[in-house]
């Protein structure tokens, strides 16, 4: 899991953490939603500090994985399922609450919340966003800002660097929903 999550974690958008923490700010939990192991997506949520995390269940019998599902694949209608179980098991309002998603697979899952919102979507995700005039967000990867950063560091320290400022982006309205963020496995 730790070899997996190195890989995962430079991945991940900034501006996505950003916001996930601007709604627990706003007191909504935040709940990772993915089609990786349960396990998987209960280590991202601890490390990234979010409320709790969707996962596809494997089975386990006598304490060994047997291969076998013990429970939905958090894909395409799987995720939507699992996060009407979500919703239900912790009490929330899912057409007062966000999802984030770069995947036409997620659709399911974005059309059951109030707030749906394509970052950075594939082609089928951004026409139907685009159709139903829902939010588009555009940022880059830790992991390229990480290179991007490594780069200027090595020029400025060689020669001088003017530094760059980042424009934020105005907090969504408060409002007691769960945010629920996708990542696309």
């Amino acid at each position: 899991a730790p070899e997996v999550l190195a890989g995962v974690l430079p991945r991940l958008y900034p501006r996505m953490l950003q916001i996930a923490y601007e709604h627990q700010d706003a007191g909504r939990p935040v709940f990772i939603c993915t089609a990786a192991s349960q396990e998987m997506a209960e280590l991202m949520a601890i490390v990234l500090t979010f409320d709790g995390a969707v996962g596809s269940v494997a089975e386990v019998v006598d304490g060994h994985y047997t291969g076998r599902a013990g429970g939905p694949f958090t894909y395409r209608e799987g995720k939507a399922e699992a996060i009407r179980r979500l919703a239900e098991r912790e009490g929330l309002d899912l057409s007062a609450s966000w999802a984030y998603s770069d995947s036409g697979s997620d659709l399911p899952m974005l059309r059951l919340v109030g707030h749906p919102v394509a970052v950075n979507p594939d082609a089928e995700l951004g026409r139907v966003a685009r159709e139903h005039g829902w939010e588009i967000l555009r940022f880059e990867r830790l992991g390229r800002r990480l290179r991007v950063l490594g780069a200027a560091s090595l020029a400025a320290a060689i020669g001088g660097l003017g530094s760059a400022v980042l424009s934020r982006r105005s907090a969504p309205p408060r409002r007691s929903a769960a945010a629920l963020v996708a990542r696309r496995r």
